[in-house]
This record gives structure tokens, C-alpha cells and sequence, in this order.
């Protein structure tokens, strides 16, 4: 069975090694944006499925766009591959790409279609409260995230779930689902359920404006966003003027009367929410240092009890 691949960032690679690593599978070109700056010197970096490509000897192209490129189509068209499988490319496929693999262009969706298509699903989940997610095997068409599903796997969500945590789990789950279905839809034997556009729910990507604390939440939509952005880019409030990362809190079960944003506790880092609600931060990352317990950091920033946040 041939197969291109196209994927970018570290979720995909889960899915490339076991293509890599299962029988009667040849991998015979990889696809991956082009490389971008990176790190403290924003040097140009490999993607990390371009990295374990080269890594494996695999043909890599980098193409900026598309459509409208004859000669990405020129290479994707001479693998003659039987499946070309999508995992968080990044890119529209155009329908000249989808119509290029003799049996079918797939896509790992790391969601319970239809509920959230497109950038963001895992982190979506996350901020809506979702109890349950998973990733799906899915026919990809030229609409967003639309096709058929032939097969899925399901992960609870619990109330301490992180989007990282998630992450990691969702592309073990997808590589299994993955390498244990494409001999199945091969052989014929994988049928597709169409999604119920009905349910259909979209997962916009996330802005950088969303990891700022907004303290007239509720604590509990709070605890959500953190958990969403750890463990990393993280949230952020303002303390003293400096950017002060949330890595990790807690929904107190007490109300209070303050006012949202305000330090109520000099002891622990209890922080009052909109409607009374109150969350404590366990563990921070002030501007320029280590992450720290928060009490740790509540002593010697030497906040006094009633301050507001911003």
C-alpha cells in the first residue's frame, strides 16, 4: 500500500512513525508546510513531520500553496499512492489533490465529527465544557471537514484534562485507528457514515487575546481556559505591572461577595470570578523566571488582600 503524507505539527508525527513502523505500508512521500521561525533567535525551523521525514530517507516537498501549483501536483501525481493521508496539514487541500490517490484522501481529525470542525477542536472541546471527545477517520472533500467518518475512537474529558494531555493521547488514538483501518478500507470492507449537518459545531482557531485573564468570568470557565492553554502558550493576567502565566488552578466550592478580579486570600491565591465564584491558582510563572507554586509567588510579590488584577 502506498501512501503520501501530509501533516505539520508534532500531533502528526504519532501517525507518520506508524505508517512508518506497519507492515505492507511504503510511505513514499511526505508533504509538510514550509519552515518557519522558531525559538529565542527565530531561527527557520523544520516543521516536526518534515524532521522525522528526512530522518526516515522519505521525499519531502514544502510547497507555500497548493492550488494553482502545477508542480506540487506533478509530484504528488508521480507517487501514484493509494491513499493520501491528512493529519493537521494545516493547508486546503484542493480537489485536484483529493481526486490523486487511487482509493482515497483521508484525514485523522483529532474530533467527534461533526462536532467541531476545522483548527481547533481539541481545544474547543476543552472551552466548551465537553465530557467526551475523540478522533475520527474521515473521507476528506473539498468542503471543511465534511466527509464521510469510516471509523472513530472516544477519550473522556474529565474536570482536570488538559489540552496537552489530550494532545498526546488523541495521536496515539489516531495512529492506532489509523494504521488498524487503512488495510480494511483498502480491502473494501470500511463503509462511511455521512455527518448529520445538523450537529455541526466549528472550531475556530484560538487568538492570542483569549490568553488573557478576563476575571469577569466564571471560575469555572476560567479553570477551562487554563486548562486549554496548558502547558503552553498558558494564560496570562497582569501583577504589578508584569505578565504573570497561569499554569494551573482550581474551582473553590465557596462564594464570595468581592469583586470580580480581586485577591481575597493573602494566604492562598484565591482569586474572586464573576457571579461570586472563586479560583485558586496552585502554580504560576512570573514574567522571566521558573514556574513556581503560587503561594510561593504570592509571598514575595507581597500582594496585599483586596488588590485587583487587570
Amino acid at each position: 500500500m502506498k501512501i503520501v503524507f501530509a501533516g505539520t505539527p508534532g500531533f502528526s508525527v504519532a501517525c507518520l512513525n506508524a505508517l512508518l513502523a506497519a507492515d505492507g505500508i511504503d510511505v513514499v512521500g511526505v508533504v509538510s508546510q514550509p519552515d518557519r521561525p522558531a525559538g529565542r533567535g527565530m531561527k527557520l525551523t523544520a516543521s516536526p513531520v518534515k524532521q522525522a521525514a528526512l530522518a526516515a530517507g522519505i521525499d519531502v516537498i514544502t510547497p507555500e500553496k497548493l492550488r494553482a501549483n502545477d508542480a506540487a501536483l506533478a509530484w504528488l501525481q508521480s507517487k501514484q499512492c493509494d491513499v493520501l493521508v491528512v493529519v493537521a496539514f494545516g493547508m486546503i487541500l484542493p480537489k485536484s489533490w483529493l481526486d490523486a490517490p487511487a482509493v482515497a484522501p483521508l484525514n485523522v481529525h483529532a474530533s467527534l465529527l461533526p462536532r467541531w470542525r476545522g483548527a481547533a477542536p481539541i481545544e474547543r472541546a476543552l472551552l466548551a465544557g465537553d465530557t467526551e471527545t475523540g478522533v475520527g477517520l474521515m473521507h476528506m472533500e473539498e468542503g471543511l471537514d465534511t466527509g464521510g467518518v469510516y471509523a472513530e475512537s472516544r477519550i473522556a474529558i474529565t474536570a482536570q484534562t488538559t489540552a496537552g494531555e489530550l494532545w498526546e493521547k488523541l495521536a496515539v488514538m489516531g495512529a492506532e485507528l489509523l494504521v488498524n483501518s487503512l488495510p480494511k478500507l483498502v480491502a473494501g470492507e470500511l463503509t462511511r457514515s455521512e455527518q448529520d449537518d445538523v450537529r455541526v459545531t466549528y472550531a475556530a482557531k484560538l487568538k492570542n487575546e483569549e490568553r488573557i485573564i478576563d476575571w469577569q468570568m466564571s471560575a469555572t470557565q476560567l479553570d477551562r481556559y487554563v486548562r486549554c492553554f496548558t502547558p503552553r502558550p498558558g494564560m496570562r493576567t497582569q501583577v504589578n505591572g508584569k505578565w504573570l502565566k497561569v499554569i494551573r488552578g482550581e474551582v473553590l466550592d465557596t462564594l464570595t461577595r468581592h469583586a470580580a478580579g480581586t485577591l481575597i486570600n493573602q494566604k492562598a491565591f484565591d482569586m474572586a470570578c464573576s457571579e461570586g465564584s472563586v479560583y485558586r491558582l496552585l502554580e504560576v510563572q512570573p514574567e522571566g523566571k521558573q514556574a513556581m507554586a503560587a503561594e510561593a509567588f504570592l509571598r514575595g510579590a507581597q500582594l496585599a488582600q483586596g488588590q485587583v488584577l487587570v
